[in-house]
């Protein structure tokens, strides 16, 4: 029996088309609370110290693509929350309407050709732009089909590619994932997308899935630290935890999955930075407008409310240095500090 259900999923495998390059890191589900809660986690998994610092940005703020002359430019109409990757792109964050983005590494991402046809901008301020302009899901996703600028994606302080796809959701659990593919934008826009991964795409994780949904986690779950099967993991987690309504006991119950999915320390593949161990892990409650942050090397976790915050125009840039080995225990926004924005990685020839 055991050998027949080995050739099973072997042949499932092959159908679906995964391979080790599809062994990829970084995990992000989304619970939707019986009272309206909406609360996003996401692991950050990486073969190195991602030296991630969180930035408070206000209103008012002008801003170009980083992509050289063609860049895109825009004037940010909300404040926000940013966590940083290298200190040189934004990956992580919510603004102050409740919107709350996310970029996860997708080797398989074509962001196409610049033709001079549109403004160009890096993916370093992809997510950064969304948070700025938008307030919902259906705003970002209504302006960003029509694909009004082209992305660059230049390697990464490490040599790593900067490469990735974007998921967003709203306090209304709406949620959208924005992936390039063949040069071509494709979105999958739907509230049941709650799990999301790395490679393969977007559309061949919900397959696989599909296919263990018929096997039932109760009889057996896929436990590598592949994409794949953290997917498979994260989807039974979040369908079998219970309604809470308690607002600390969610947050805690988001803990344990993002948790439960997460690399160990130690864990490296040659060559793929992205197969890694997990060195941080967000949670972000777009209800209470609360990010908690929690480092793999710190015994303690912290968070930042964003109603605490002044995001006036006007005001300085904050951040909050969590590189460098700092560490925070509790509600951590009297320690953001006046600072120069991060300087992003630059996508300009």
């Amino acid at each position: 029996m055991r050998k027949t259900t080995f050739l099973t999923l072997a042949a499932a495998a092959a159908l679906l088309g995964l391979s080790p390059r599809d062994a990829d890191a970084c995990t992000r589900c989304v619970y939707l609370g019986p009272d309206g809660g909406v609360i996003v986690a996401r692991s950050m998994d990486w073969m190195e110290d991602t030296r991630s610092n969180l930035y408070v940005f206000p209103r008012g703020m002008k801003r170009d693509g980083a992509a050289g002359p063609g860049s895109l430019a825009w004037t940010s109409k909300y404040g926000s929350v940013g966590g940083t990757i290298y200190d040189v792109a934004s990956v992580d964050g919510m603004n102050e309407q409740g919107l709350v983005a996310n970029v996860l590494y997708l080797a398989e991402s074509d962001y196409g050709k610049p033709d001079g046809s549109k403004p160009v901008l890096c993916i370093s301020l992809w997510a950064q732009y969304v948070l700025d302009r938008f307030a919902t899901v259906a705003e970002a996703v209504e302006a960003l089909r029509a694909e009004p600028f082209t992305i660059v994606a230049p390697t990464l302080p490490n040599g790593s590619p900067a490469t990735g796809h974007l998921a967003i959701t709203d306090p209304t659990g709406d949620t959208a994932v924005f992936e390039y593919v063949g040069g071509k934008l494709v979105i999958h826009h739907d509230r049941k997308y709650t799990v999301m991964t790395n490679s393969p795409t977007f559309d061949r994780q919900l397959a696989i899935n599909e296919y263990w949904d018929e096997i039932g986690g109760e009889a057996m779950l896929p436990g590598t630290h592949r994409a794949a099967d953290r997917f498979v993991r994260a989807s039974y987690f979040m369908k079998s935890i219970p309604d809470i309504s308690d607002e600390a006991r969610a947050i805690a119950t988001m803990f344990s999955v993002i948790r439960g999915v997460s690399v160990p320390l130690g864990i490296a593949t040659p060559g793929k930075p992205n197969i890694a161990s997990t060195v941080w892990r967000s949670i972000i409650d777009a209800k209470h407008r609360t990010i908690y942050f929690d480092s793999a090397t710190s015994p303690t976790v912290c968070w930042v409310s964003l109603p605490a915050l002044d995001f006036s125009e006007g005001t300085p840039v904050k951040k909050l240095a969590l590189s460098g080995g700092e560490t925070y225990s509790g509600e951590a926004s009297a320690a953001f500090k006046p600072s120069e924005p991060f300087r992003p990685l630059s996508g300009a020839e």
